[in-house]
């Protein structure tokens, strides 16, 4: 069995990698260990950001790729690539686009709110703003290409050889549920079965702060693509790096989503009290709830906020599991959560007075003296989770894999988790939506390289 490109991964970045190299005219085989092609992307809100869109310009956002790219720099503390970054806001645009117009993939840019990070709204989601109806739409373009995409096919070894300016993939072998074995031949592979959160050593090796951390993330993020890529003499860059969530619903695995803090909301420990600066981010503030008493906090706030969440159907999740509690009065929420009244009280009397201008936020937050929380309140238990990992294989801006001194391997191609990403060495650098963002736009760029390569 050959064919000319082979993707090794069905999530989103494997099926976007699939419909570019199909585009450009190259026949394509997808490998995908799990009955349905699902990923880590399904497991997301499905949101992307662009920069510099029509719909942008529409709404009269002020936008463009150097902007995006400076937002990026700020969060990771000018510790990633800024030619990536730049590369991968200027490519924001296409990818959007491309889904939308060309694959039939119902993006619309996301109003109402900013996400952490972000100094203009760039974001874009599906209309119920899921990763599953996102996956959905991108295996339903793949249907209507007639793809390929063969399940329970777990790809156990990648098949190389020696050639011009390094080791050349040949092929992979991929085990079928029954025990049986099938190689399948190409001309180019490309890497799309994500990073190795879900693998405890590595993540004890390379995040040790996480590595006692709920893994809320895909089962198949086992550092496969590292192993191979290294194999094959690729460089490894970014490693410490990891997309974490201090909103977990504990007990339930549920994210409740970021939103709810921006727009006002608070997170207290069990004593009743703050203790960071909620709003830096979702992904740096995981390590922080882990370090509180019980590995948890409560994300507290109220009826307006709970109408805004209403809006996502994780929260909805959420509640139908019961992981939201709520209550009429403050005291009956210090109660409801067993948290003392009066330290609770001392808490939101003091985010008030910081939001009057009356004394600094001890955390440094700002607060919008509009968005106070009022009766009746709601909070919900939640732990700071493991979702993803940030740094991997060494690309450059046409997803090709390099080796530590830049030189691109022959025929070998990363995206998404797989990939070093660009949020920089640390939580605090992964920006809201970062993730789907090189998930789909290296895996665009992926499969049109892959297939440029394969056609000469």
């Amino acid at each position: 069995m050959h064919f000319p490109v082979v993707i090794v991964g069905g999530g989103g970045t494997g099926l976007t990698a699939a419909l570019a190299a199909h585009d450009a005219g190259v026949e394509v085989l997808v490998l995908e260990r799990d009955a349905t092609p699902l990923g880590s992307t399904a497991m997301s809100t499905g949101l992307i950001p662009a920069s510099g869109t029509s719909e942008q310009a529409q709404a009269g956002i002020v936008d463009s790729p150097e902007v995006f790219a400076a937002d990026i720099m700020a969060k990771t503390r000018g510790l990633t690539d800024p030619a990536m970054a730049l590369a991968i806001a200027r490519e924001s645009v296409e990818t959007i686009a491309w889904m939308r117009d060309v694959h039939g993939v119902p993006l619309s840019l996301v109003d109402g709110f900013l996400y952490p990070g972000h100094s203009v709204r760039r974001m874009y989601g599906t209309p119920n703003r899921t990763g599953g109806e996102l996956m959905a739409a991108l295996e339903a373009a793949c249907g209507e290409a007639q793809i390929p995409i063969l399940t329970e096919a777990t790809v156990e070894q990648v098949m190389h050889e020696a050639g011009a300016g390094g080791e050349r993939v040949t092929g992979v072998v991929f085990a079928r549920p029954d025990g049986t074995r099938e190689t399948v031949t190409c001309d180019a592979l490309v890497l799309a079965c994500s990073g190795f959160a879900g693998d405890p050593e590595l993540v004890a090796r390379f995040i040790p702060e996480m590595a006692e951390a709920t893994f809320h993330g895909h089962p198949g993020n086992k550092g496969d693509a590292l192993r191979w890529g290294e194999a094959l003499g690729a460089g490894l860059a970014d490693m410490t790096g990891y997309q974490g969530h201090g909103g977990l619903a504990l007990g339930h695995g549920i994210p409740i989503l970021w939103p709810l803090i921006m727009e006002g909301g608070i997170q207290v420990n069990v004593a009743g009290e703050r203790f960071s600066d909620e709003s830096a981010g979702y992904s740096e503030q995981a390590a922080k709830v882990n370090a509180q008493a019980g590995h948890m906090a409560f994300s507290v706030f109220d009826e307006r906020l709970h109408r805004l969440m209403s809006d996502f159907d994780d929260y909805r999740d959420a509640l139908r599991a019961g992981a939201v509690v709520s209550a009429p009065t403050l005291p009956d929420l210090a109660k409801a959560i067993r948290v003392p009244e009066a330290a609770l009280s001392q808490t939101l009397d003091a985010v008030a007075a910081a939001a009057r201008g009356e004394v600094p936020d001890r955390w440094g937050r700002s607060f919008d003296p509009a968005k106070l929380l009022a009766a009746p309140y709601y909070a919900a238990r939640v732990t700071g989770a493991l979702f993803h990992t940030q740094g991997g294989l060494l690309v450059d801006g046409m997803a090709r894999v390099c080796r530590e001194d830049g030189k691109p391997l022959p025929n070998l191609f990363a995206g998404g988790g797989a990939a070093r990403g660009i949020s920089g060495e640390g939580a605090y650098g992964y920006l809201a939506g970062n993730g789907l963002l090189t998930a789909t736009t290296l895996g665009r760029l992926a499969g049109a390289s892959a297939a440029r390569l394969v056609m000469g």
